[in-house]
């Protein structure tokens, strides 16, 4: 008998005996700051191979960064922590957009910085205008840096198709020039060339990635993510019109869309490794509690809903395209809030028990400028300031970690003397 097909004997008697789960990990500040990475990560995901490279468990980054590919994310970390990373590995803040197909044939302006073009066509986008080129064939619009004003007061302007959405992908580096150049194609419908002659609401839809208010680098304090940039857009946008900015899709973490884009990964890994039982339950490390951690529980208790009432329509003889309708009316608010699209939110499969967020003291959160709550009612969070997205209702319990740890390594011991496995 070959050692290949000893191994996988093993492997099936050992799957027989022990709970199958899968592992989130949140890079900033779990793993690396910066280009920097935390000491504890190396160690961790060492332990978290075998002595082939082949991982013990199914794995998957999940960031709210956006300004890169899959497969550079994957080659970043593979570098970072010394094990192979592939790029089905990682889910961008950019990543669901893949299945948000009713947008891939329009025409949109996409607003971030890096290589946005390739990644807008990476995740199916076929018609891509940037915020450079709509600058270029409307050179009158960006005022603002004097330099950068045009010395021939009526220069020619460039014929570009009519904007039908917005895709928002990160911060960009010139965020004046940004928004000022959304809000005009926002007020036009789409002609940013055109006079404002009437108010377009509701605007043409504007789909947004990446969340966070701040994240963690090298700097000893949290600097401003693509969630500050979307607070002054949604203001500028508000003080001109008086109507709210209003989002086809929030993506990225803490969205179940995304959640439920990881979970997919998870299962096809778990798939690779030879499991014939499904994975039951996860476990998601981040360091930012209105981010990662808030993105777990809302994930959680997407997840006991989804099996509520699974359980409910089958004792009552449904099928399971009615579990999937009465679901998402349950979780409706949650469901707008987070994507319109649920991916994996069927029941032609088994989803996960549950989610358990596990918040590390390496990034966002520190627990030497930031106490653990003594009363268990009381929750952990940046002073009790909420830091979510506007479109996101403040609930503190889902700021709640199920476990705080000092770093990712702390965190993965914990997570496998829980499930009872070794990590020797």
């Amino acid at each position: 008998m070959k050692s290949g097909e000893n191994r996988n004997i093993i492997q099936d008697a050992c799957e027989r005996d022990r709970s199958l789960f899968g592992l989130l990990f949140d890079i900033d500040g779990v793993l690396v700051r910066g280009r920097t990475p935390i000491p504890a990560a190396k160690q961790c995901f060492r332990n978290l191979v075998d002595s082939d490279g082949r991982y013990k468990v199914p794995v998957v980054f999940v960031t709210n960064a956006g300004n890169s590919l899959r497969e550079t994310k994957a080659e970043q970390l593979s570098h970072l922590l010394e094990v192979e990373v592939s790029a089905d590995q990682v889910v961008l803040s950019h990543s669901p957009l893949r299945v948000f197909t009713q947008f891939h044939d329009l025409c949109v302006l996409v607003s971030g910085q890096g290589p946005v073009v390739e990644v807008a066509h990476n995740v199916g986008f076929k018609n891509v205008v940037t915020i450079d080129m709509l600058r270029d064939a409307n050179p009158l619009l960006d005022v603002v840096d004097h330099n950068r004003r045009p010395k021939d007061m009526n220069p020619p302007s460039k014929d570009l198709p009519p904007i039908d959405a917005v895709i928002l992908f990160g911060e960009p580096v010139r965020w004046e020039t940004n928004i000022q150049l959304i809000t005009d194609v926002l007020l036009t419908n789409g002609r940013p060339g055109n006079p404002v002659t009437s108010l377009h609401y509701p605007h043409i839809p504007v789909l947004a990635c990446n969340m966070d208010l701040l994240w963690m680098a090298e700097a000893k304090n949290p600097r401003f993510g693509h969630g500050m940039f979307l607070v002054c857009l949604e203001s500028i946008y508000k003080k001109i019109t008086g109507c709210e900015l209003k989002y086809e899709a929030l993506i990225g973490k803490p969205s179940i869309v995304t959640y439920n884009y990881a979970e997919l990964l998870i299962r096809k890994q778990a798939e690779q490794l030879g499991w014939t039982r499904p994975v039951e339950r996860l476990y998601a490390i981040g360091d930012n509690p209105m981010a990662d951690i808030y993105g777990a529980n809302l994930y959680n208790r997407y997840l006991k809903a989804m099996d509520r009432t699974r359980a409910q329509v089958q004792a009552q003889g449904g099928s399971s395209s009615q579990v999937t309708g009465d679901l998402q009316c349950e979780a409706s608010d949650d469901a707008k809030r987070s994507g319109r699209v649920m991916v994996g939110g069927s029941f032609d499969h088994r989803l996960p028990e549950g989610c358990s967020s596990i918040l590390v003291c390496t990034g966002v959160y520190n627990h030497n400028h930031q106490d653990l709550p003594s009363d268990p009612e009381q929750t952990v969070t940046e002073q009790q300031i909420f830091h979510g997205h506007r479109d996101f209702r403040f609930d503190p319990s889902l700021t709640q970690p199920s476990f705080v740890v000092h770093d990712v390594q702390d965190g993965v011991e914990l997570v496998f003397q829980l499930e009872g496995w070794s990590l020797q």
